[in-house]
This record gives structure tokens, C-alpha cells and sequence, in this order.
């Protein structure tokens, strides 16, 4: 368990490169791909395609932007460490807790929706107590080693992304009369029905605001990397195919539902994929999306409270948490880190059984718009970190944003867009309005506990992060802490 390399904040190399690639792969693919997109495509009809084009744009470019800012300095604290030196600790406070508190609750959503498909297999066997069984067996891989959460996403990964392409190969078959359809659909489906948009181009933004949710947990190979021999060459292979891997995952999927069945089919509001292996008579279609769902909600679980435990981790060695979370055990994992998140994840259960309309609801509601504040976040902090990087450390700009800096302000004002566009839409302004009360509430608690405490060296506070103090000036002493990182990375 102790047998790998420690890494500079004291947890383990214990990623392999076939944990990391697969890690990079499935972080795209949520459960809400499976289960959630019917809403998408009710909402905005065949134009959901674009929803999904422009959310996976924004992806691809704030990825490459995190991943500029990674290959250049990994650390376990990714977006929260870079923020905490590019832009001021209170922002690295503000959205590492935030982010811990969103992964937080999606570890309760996960549990509670793996309980409701065991329990219609099991039902002997009590929801409540499903919830607490997968939530304890992927605490104790967490706890083993990070090889061992590194196994287990591997698996549950591999199965989603099989899942996916043997779906892409059948609806295309079907699509061009070939076995298992009958005979070829064509386009019609796409054009029919009230056309491409049938609700209008404004419902193409009301899609994105559904889908926004699913394409959270793309940064999560940014943190994993820093566990790894060669953290810089998984962070800019991964950053590289993030473009193929939306195409293909999201793009191409729902391409075929899209296309095989009318938008407006009521099959459709359950779970899409079902509708479209039963329409082609696939047999047990329904039991074999079940395992396929049941896995990317275990490996979301699985990598939840990975990245979870891990933020906590980096903000306890930042001092923004408590000092215990940055204890590893003798496995080389942050324990206390991934207790804490445990503990609120399944007090958040306890919260989707008992309160699921109040309190519950206010969780999932306030934790919402988190995607979109990390994603800004990452925006400003390379506006500033490119700067030093390439002042300081040129030859450790080895990712690069492209078009740097008009793509990141296109960028940013896109974001800002869709956060307005939340303000505006009425489903959206509950959970965008909550999200932002959440926010302020933790920064305001950040900037009170800044001003009670000393100021700290930029490598002590920003775990090495390769960017100076607060505003961004340079540190003498940042640059040597990643020119060691650079080494490390190349001997191994």
C-alpha cells in the first residue's frame, strides 16, 4: 500500500497511466448523461445538440486553461491552490469549500439513486440501508490506497465507456437501415416534429442550463494527476483528447436519440437510452441500462469522494481547514479528509430520505451553480497565472490557451451569460439565487478568519503552486519549488 513514491505534499504516486486515462475518460460521463438528458431534449427538442456543442465548447476551454495552469505546477488542489495565489486566499478558500461542498452532496445523490436500483432488485433489502452499503464499500477504497480508487474508477469507467460506443454503433446501424432496425430513419426525426427547434433558439440556453450539471467532473484528472509518476504528461494528454471525448460521448449519444426517435416521445422523459434500445427490440434493454447506470452512479460516488477528500486535503495544508485534513495514513491517503466528506455526504442522505422537499432540496439547490463559479474561477486565475508563468518559468508552459488572453475573456463572458441567462429563466433562478447566497456566505466567512490570521510564504500557503503572493507577484521561492516538480516529473 506504501509502496509508491511519495509525491511533495505527502500522498502517494499510487495513479497508474491506465488509471488516469480512464479517470480522464469517465470524468465526462455522469449519470445524468444516462438518466437526466430526457429533460434536456424535451426542453430545447433536436437543438439540444447545440445546448450540448456549446456547453462541451465552454468545457473544452476552461480545461485547456486549468490544464495550462496544472501541466505548469500539478498539485492535489488544482483550480482552489491556483486561485489562492493568482487571485487573493479568499478566493482559494471560497471556491475549494464550495467545490468540496458540491462533490459533498452529489456523494448523497449518488448513494440514494444506486439504493433505488439495488432495492427494485433486492427489495428485501431496505433503501436507506443500500444508501449506507455502496457508501461504505467506496469509503473503504478510498481509505485502502489511491491505487485502489484508481482500480475501481478504471472498471467502473471501462463499463460506461463500452456502454457508450456499443450504443453510438447500434443507433447508427439502425439509423442507416442496417440490423438491428428495419429499415432506415434518415434525418426525418431531426427535421420533423416541429423542426430543429421546435421551442424556439431561446430554448437552446434553456438545455444548456440542464446539461451544465453533467459535464461537472471533467477538471476531476487535474487533482488525480498530482498522484501520479508524471503528473505534467497525464495532465496534457488528458487536456488534449477532452475535445474527442465530449464528440464522441455526448455529442455522438445524444445524436442518436435524437435522430432514432422523435423528441417529443414520452419513452423519452425516463430514460432515453432505454427508449432507444427498446424501440430497436434490443432484449432486456431495460436490465442492461440499469448495470450501465448503476455504474456511472457507483463511479461517481467513487470519484466524488475522491476529489471531495482531496480538496479538503489541499485546503487543510493551505490552513483554510482543519489541520487534520491534511494528515495522510499509512496508505498515503488524506483519511481524515475523506471521513469529513463522508460523514456530510451521508448526513445529506439521511436529508434525502426525511426532508427530500426542504432541506434536501435546499442542498442540491444551493450546491447547483457551483460548475459555473469554478469555471469562472479558472478563467481569472490564468488571466494572471500565464503572466508569472511565462515570466518566471517559460519552459513549464508546456499546455497553452489557445489564443491567449482574447479567448479567455470570450470565454469568461460567456460564462457570465449563461449565469444571467439563470437570473432570467425561471427554473433556473432559484438555484442560481441560492448558489450565489451560498457563495457569499463562504466568502464571507473566508475574509473574516484572513484577516484573524498571519500572512503565509506563497509555497507554505499555495501548497507549491508555481504563480507569488496575493495579486500575483512574483515569489523567489515559488519558482525553485516547481523547477523541483519539473524534475521529479521528468525522472519519473
Amino acid at each position: 500500500m506504501g509502496t509508491h513514491p511519495p509525491t511533495t505534499d505527502g500522498l502517494q504516486a499510487g495513479l497508474k497511466n491506465r488509471h488516469l486515462s480512464m479517470i480522464a475518460i469517465g470524468g465526462v460521463i455522469g449519470a445524468g448523461l444516462f438518466v437526466g438528458s430526457g429533460a434536456g431534449i424535451h426542453a430545447a427538442g433536436p437543438g439540444i445538440l447545440l445546448s450540448y456543442a456549446l456547453t462541451g465548447l465552454l468545457v473544452v476551454l476552461v480545461m485547456r486553461m486549468l490544464g495550462e495552469m496544472a501541466a505548469a505546477s500539478p498539485t492535489s488542489g488544482s483550480f482552489s491552490a491556483y486561485a489562492d495565489k493568482a487571485l487573493g486566499r479568499w478566493a482559494g478558500f471560497t471556491i475549494g469549500w464550495l467545490y468540496w461542498f458540491f462533490w459533498s452532496v452529489v456523494l448523497a445523490v449518488e448513494a440514494t439513486a444506486a439504493a433505488a436500483i439495488l432495492t427494485n432488485w433486492v427489495p428485501a433489502v431496505p433503501q436507506w440501508a443500500w444508501a449506507l452499503l455502496v457508501m461504505m464499500v467506496l469509503t473503504g477504497t478510498n481509505l485502502i490506497s489511491v491505487g485502489s480508487f484508481g482500480e475501481f474508477e478504471f472498471w467502473f469507467a471501462g463499463i460506461k465507456v463500452v456502454a457508450i460506443v456499443v450504443f453510438i454503433v447500434v443507433g447508427a446501424l439502425a439509423i442507416f437501415g442496417l440490423p438491428p432496425g428495419d429499415e432506415a430513419v434518415g434525418l426525418s426525426n431531426l427535421t420533423g416534429h416541429g423542426g430543429f427547434l421546435p421551442n424556439g433558439p431561446g430554448a437552446i440556453l434553456s438545455g444548456m442550463l440542464l446539461v451544465v450539471f453533467s459535464f461537472m467532473g471533467s477538471e476531476i484528472v487535474t487533482l488525480a494527476a498530482s498522484e501520479s509518476p508524471n503528473p505534467v504528461k497525464a495532465v496534457r494528454k488528458a487536456v488534449n483528447s477532452v475535445i474527442w471525448r465530449i464528440a464522441i460521448f455526448y455529442l455522438g449519444s445524444i445524436a442518436v436519440i435524437v435522430t432514432l426517435l422523435p423528441w417529443n416521445d414520452p419513452k423519452l422523459d425516463a430514460s432515453p437510452y432505454v427508449a432507444v434500445l427498446e424501440s430497436l427490440k434490443i432484449p432486456y434493454a431495460g436490465t442492461v441500462m440499469d448495470v450501465v447506470v448503476l455504474t456511472a452512479v457507483l463511479s461517481c460516488l467513487n470519484s466524488g469522494l475522491y476529489t471531495a477528500s482531496r480538496m479538503a486535503f489541499s485546503l487543510g495544508e493551505r490552513g483554510d481547514a482543519p489541520k487534520s485534513f491534511a494528515k495522510v495514513n499509512k496508505g498515503g491517503v488524506p483519511a481524515v479528509a475523506i471521513w469529513a466528506s463522508v460523514a456530510f455526504g451521508f448526513i445529506a442522505t439521511i436529508f434525502s430520505y426525511t426532508s427530500k422537499d426542504t432541506i434536501f432540496q435546499f442542498l442540491l439547490n444551493s450546491s447547483g451553480a457551483v460548475a459555473l463559479f469554478v469555471w469562472l474561477v479558472i478563467c481569472f486565475s490564468q488571466l494572471k497565472m500565464r503572466k508569472v508563468i511565462e515570466r518566471d518559468m517559460p519552459e513549464r508552459l508546456t499546455v497553452r490557451m489557445w489564443l491567449y488572453p482574447w479567448l479567455t475573456y470570450a470565454t469568461i463572458a460567456l460564462i457570465l451569460f449563461v449565469v444571467g441567462y439563470m437570473f432570467y429563466d425561471p427554473d433556473g433562478r432559484k438555484q442560481m439565487v441560492l448558489s450565489v447566497v451560498a457563495a457569499v456566505v463562504v466568502l464571507a466567512v473566508g475574509l473574516i478568519l484572513d484577516r484573524r490570521r498571519p500572512r503565509e510564504s506563497a509555497v507554505t500557503a499555495g501548497g507549491g503552486a508555481a504563480i507569488g503572493p496575493q495579486g500575483g507577484a512574483p515569489a523567489t521561492e515559488a519558482v525553485p519549488a516547481a523547477d523541483t516538480e519539473a524534475k521529479a516529473a521528468d525522472r519519473a
